[in-house]
This record gives C-alpha cells, structure tokens and sequence, in this order.
C-alpha cells in the first residue's frame, strides 16, 4: 500500500493492471529469493522482508481472490477465449484458489497443483468451501481492494499484513474505502522495517 492508502494506481486496464505507478509498490519483493522461488526463479536476496514471505505462505490450504485480481474483460467470461489469469500456465499457488464473481465458470485446473474455483455465492460461500479445500491449513486472501473490504466490514479477517511503501499514487483504488472508521476487531501486533517497505501485522485479539 501507498504512503497514501492506495493498492493500485489510476487507469487500471488489462494493459496495466495494477494502473499508473502501481508496480513500485511491489518492487521490493522481486529480488528476494523466496519470491523468485515460488515463481521457479534462482538466486536472489535475503533480507527482514524474506521471513514476512516466508511466514505468510508457510502453512498455507487455500486462497480467496476477488475476479479483478484474477482478471480479465469485465462481465461474462468469454467461453471461446476464456481469460485463465496473470500468471501463466503454472501459477504460483499450487493450491485450491477460490475467485468471487457474479458469472458462473467451470472450474480451472492449472498445472502444480492450482485449481481456481469461480464463487458466485459471496464471500462467506467462498470462505467456507475454501476452509474445506485447507483442511485445517490457513485461507489467504489475496485481495484485491474490493474483496478485501467485503471481508473487513463483515468481521471476517484473522490477520491482516500490510506492506508499506514510501511513495505517493495520488489516486487510484484505496484498501479501506468504505470500510469505516475502525479496523473491526483487529489490532496491530507487530512492525518490521526493511529495506523500501515497512510490514504491518495486525491480529484479532
């Protein structure tokens, strides 16, 4: 997230999903060699960030996403040219993902082990089959922006991370619009500084 709240810049489009300046908010995890790893990449380098990653993805069963993160033209999916997300045709997941949506799809099997699951039920259909797929593993949410609030204003977060960088998008989509003016029962429990990013960890106590 921006120094300003935002999770991605302005003039989203598949082109530039992420909009205007929206990558220098990831640039800090690309080097690091957990990250090149679970993208089937070698080297790369250790720092405070490397145990954020490592802790986020170590016990993981299932992941939620919203049908923007996954991608693709807006409205029905397009069966003659079906869009099968941003991450080719081995996504880094390699377990059971669940994608919200208003449009039904068969499920999509992927090579490692990927399965996305298309939800049109709402969020807390999704939880629970995912809670089923992790089999007492943890369910990431992944984002984007919109499902993330849609779980933070139903009280549905355990643990929320937060990577902090020091650069300003001026406009764009903000994680906690309409959320309020609480973090609905979650607190922060931990800071980490590194190296162009500050993690935030905030906990349900």
């Amino acid at each position: 997230m921006s120094l300003d709240g935002y999770v991605a810049g302005p003039g989203q489009s598949l082109e530039n999903p992420l909009g205007a300046g929206g990558m220098r908010l990831h640039e800090w995890v690309f080097p690091l060699a957990v990250w090149r790893a679970t993208h089937g990449l070698e080297g790369g380098e250790t720092t405070e960030s490397s145990r954020i990653i490592e802790e986020s993805v170590a016990n993981l069963g299932a992941t939620i996403m919203g049908r923007r993160m996954f991608g693709g033209p807006p409205g029905p999916w397009d069966e003659r040219q079906p869009w099968n997300g941003w991450w080719g045709p081995n996504p880094p997941f390699h377990h059971p993902v669940f994608v919200l949506t208003h449009h039904a799809r068969e499920p999509l099997v992927m090579e490692g082990g990927t399965t996305f699951t298309f939800v049109t039920g709402g969020t807390e259909a999704a939880l629970e089959q995912a809670r089923r797929a992790a089999d007492g593993k943890d369910v990431a949410l992944a984002g984007g922006a919109q499902a993330s609030q849609q779980y933070l204003r139903a009280g549905l977060l355990d643990e929320m991370a937060i990577s902090l960088v020091p650069t300003l998008l001026g406009s764009g989509e903000r994680l906690f619009e309409g959320t309020g003016d609480d973090l609905h029962g979650l607190q922060l429990v931990r800071t980490v500084a590194a190296s162009n990013v500050t993690h935030l960890k905030f906990a349900r106590r």
